[in-house]
């Protein structure tokens, strides 16, 4: 499994390992945690430079996740780990004769669409101006290319909606809201500012991951959508945080993101707004039938976790993981420069 130490690798690892079929799990990061997990070894590995053959010998399934949100600010960065690193996954893979590839894309790779139910059919070109769309829509090319060089992989694409659990709340807070924020936050808002028109999915990580082990156990091959119910919008996260909602132009919020992000206060781009804002919903009924799948958490839990991990600075035992604290912090903000890796 590449990229097993973060949000989605953790969970994913944790269902295989609680699965009688899987016998071994080899866990591919950058760096080796102190996460200890039955029937797992950890293996310290770049997708982006270091050879990849030995690592995936006699492997019967190869789950790529590893993917970087930044340095927002060195596009170049990203693209390197993400494209350059998917590309050299689905190689190794191949010259392995690996009978199995399971890719993590998003609900990111789709083209701007309307907010009502989409297929797995829609478009994945996703809003190439936002370097996370656009690296996502272009790893799906090279899939689309290694399936028709070699049909006999069997190929599993999975496109979730935005994916929470309560381990991963620092991890997500230093991504997106960046080292300005504290935990208090959300315990304190007088009042949620919200885009006006803005809806979205969320899924609980451990449910993503009850997804990608039935793919990889199975004999399923194709993409999938994957999300919980309900669609999240302002009124719903307003009561969530027990607070009072008043939604704002988009163009007003874009607006104070691009500063912030222009100014390094924020690590998120203004880009990845407009992504966010033109996303469509997704219809997750392919899963439901072909892989037997069915989330167990509600988005409003999901979303729950979440706050509950940031106020609380929850983390666990990876590097990509750590828990908030003055330690914690005080790297954030050491490596809150242009060339920060996460």
């Amino acid at each position: 499994m590449v990229g097993a130490t973060g949000n989605v690798g953790t969970s994913v690892v944790q269902a295989l390992a609680q699965d009688d079929a899987v016998e071994e799990i080899v866990g591919i990061a950058r760096r080796v945690p102190e996460l200890v997990v039955p029937k797992t070894r950890f293996v310290a590995c770049d997708v982006a430079r270091d050879e990849l053959g030995s690592v995936f010998a006699r492997a019967d399934a190869v789950v790529h996740l590893a993917w970087f949100f930044q340095p927002t600010h060195q596009p170049s960065v990203t693209w390197r780990n993400n494209v350059v690193g998917s590309q050299r996954v689905f190689q190794a893979t191949a010259q392995c004769g690996i009978p199995a590839l399971v890719y993590a894309s998003s609900v990111g790779a789709y083209s701007p669409g309307p907010r009502v139910r989409v297929d797995e059919s829609w478009p994945t070109n996703s809003l190439p101006t936002a370097a996370y769309g656009r690296e996502k829509a272009y790893v799906e090319r090279l899939l689309d290319a290694f399936e028709a060089r070699h049909p006999s992989t069997r190929v599993v694409r999975f496109r979730p909606a935005f994916l929470f659990k309560r381990e991963a709340a620092s991890e997500q807070r230093r991504i997106f809201a960046g080292p300005f924020v504290p935990n208090f936050l959300p315990r304190v808002l007088p009042f949620l500012p919200f885009p006006r028109g803005l809806a979205f999915q969320v899924l609980h990580t451990d449910d993503a991951a009850d997804a990608y082990r039935r793919a990889v156990v199975g004999d399923a091959r194709g993409a999938f959508n994957l999300a919980s119910e309900p669609v999240v919008d302002g009124e719903l996260l307003a009561d969530l945080l027990g607070t009072r909602l008043i939604q704002l132009e988009p163009g007003i919020v874009r607006s104070g993101l691009a500063m912030a992000w222009h100014l390094r206060l924020a690590p998120a781009e203004p880009a990845l707004f407009d992504l966010v804002m033109s996303l469509p919903l997704l219809d997750v009924s392919h899963a439901r039938a072909q892989l037997g799948w069915e989330p167990a958490f509600s988005a409003v839990s999901a979303l729950s976790e979440l706050i509950e991990g940031i106020e609380t600075g929850a983390g666990a035992p990876t590097p990509p993981l750590e828990r908030d604290g003055i330690g914690a912090r005080v790297r954030e903000l050491a490596a809150s420069g242009p060339g920060r890796r996460r």
